[in-house]
């Protein structure tokens, strides 16, 4: 017994399932609307958005990269998806298709410049989110988008299954929802049981070595920035579905508190740790702590100076970690 518990205190993991129920419980002291099923599916649908996003991230993350330029990617992919469905038509699966597949080519171009180009990841990826974000203003002039087919907006409010309050007032599980936990179980199969998954790790361990034992770090990482661009795109057009118009500014800005929840789920900055279940409690850590200020009626300033103080620690905690790591490392040689 005392063994598992061991165990379990050495994951990041833990230590959030633990905050996360504090605080539940502490903001439902003082607003019992919280914890209630409603709430929570709710929170689930608006957080899709992020959480489809967070998946990429940590693909990114644990090969040792950072991508800022996701929430551009998102932006070019619902905005191209909008006017094709606007002058062409079609449906879900048509909209879906085309806003991975242009996701996915603008994300294997932030591949190319950080692998083969060796550009640092964070200074190709900040100059692509304002080389996309800027051309689609200009061609765009920035116009919002409001007449989206009927079917489109019909299949945000699909529901797997309806619940009825006492007052007879209906929620449920949303179909956004659904989107979402199937990227998290891909991801994990993807991560944990497939070569690939190994490799990612594997580059973002320690690069020079995983060229010595043969792996194609090229295509991986190449693979890593398409696949959050393929990713990107998939969570433009659930965005879409969730404010039911296409805003050329309202996705952009948004990059660093995602990247803090998947920080925050234990994903190391300097590659090769992470894990999908680790990104997904580190946005509901966040989403719980943004809804309890909104309903305890807190000013929203301190939600981003709590996403700061995130971002700040972990990142402290990584470079101690590191320099520890580095000690011990130094001291065996010594021995030796």
């Amino acid at each position: 017994m005392e063994t598992d518990v061991r165990k379990l205190a050495r994951y990041t993991e833990t230590y959030l399932v633990i905050i996360i129920a504090a605080l539940s419980l502490l903001i439902t002291a003082r607003n019992p609307s919280f914890l209630t099923l409603e709430n929570m599916f709710d929170l689930l649908k608006s957080y899709s958005f992020f959480g489809v996003l967070s998946v990429g991230v940590l693909m990114v993350l644990v090969s040792g990269g950072i991508d800022i330029s996701f929430a551009a990617v998102a932006t070019v992919a619902e905005y191209l998806v909008a006017v094709f469905m606007m002058r062409v038509g079609g449906n879900i699966f048509i909209s879906f298709a085309i806003a991975a597949a242009v996701g996915a080519v603008l994300g294997y171009f932030n591949g190319v410049l950080v692998n083969r180009f060796r550009i640092p990841p964070i200074i190709a990826t900040i100059a692509t989110m304002n080389a996309y974000y800027g051309l689609l203003i200009v061609a765009t002039g920035g116009k919002w988008i409001y007449d989206l087919p009927l079917w489109f907006c019909e299949f945000a409010e699909i529901q797997v299954f309806t619940l009825h309050t006492p007052d007879d007032v209906t929620y449920g599980l949303s179909i956004i929802t659904v989107i979402w936990f199937a990227v998290m179980i891909a991801g994990v199969l993807m991560l944990r049981f497939t070569m690939l998954g190994r490799s990612i790790y594997a580059i973002g361990g320690d690069r020079k070595s995983a060229l010595r034992v043969g792996l194609n770090v090229r295509r991986t990482e190449e693979f890593v920035y398409s696949f959050m661009g393929f990713l990107a795109g998939i969570a433009g057009v659930i965005q879409a579905l969730q404010v039911q118009t296409i805003a050329p500014n309202s996705i952009v800005g948004k990059e660093l508190n995602i990247i803090a929840a998947v920080v925050l789920g234990g994903a190391s900055l300097t590659g090769g740790k992470g894990s999908v279940l680790g990104a997904f409690l580190g946005l509901v850590l966040l989403a719980v702590v943004k809804n309890g200020m909104t309903l305890m009626a807190m000013p929203p300033v301190w939600y981003e100076f709590f996403v700061g103080c995130v971002i700040l620690i972990s990142v402290g905690i990584t470079s101690y970690k590191g320099k520890l790591e580095r000690r011990r490392t130094a001291s065996i040689q010594v021995r030796a």
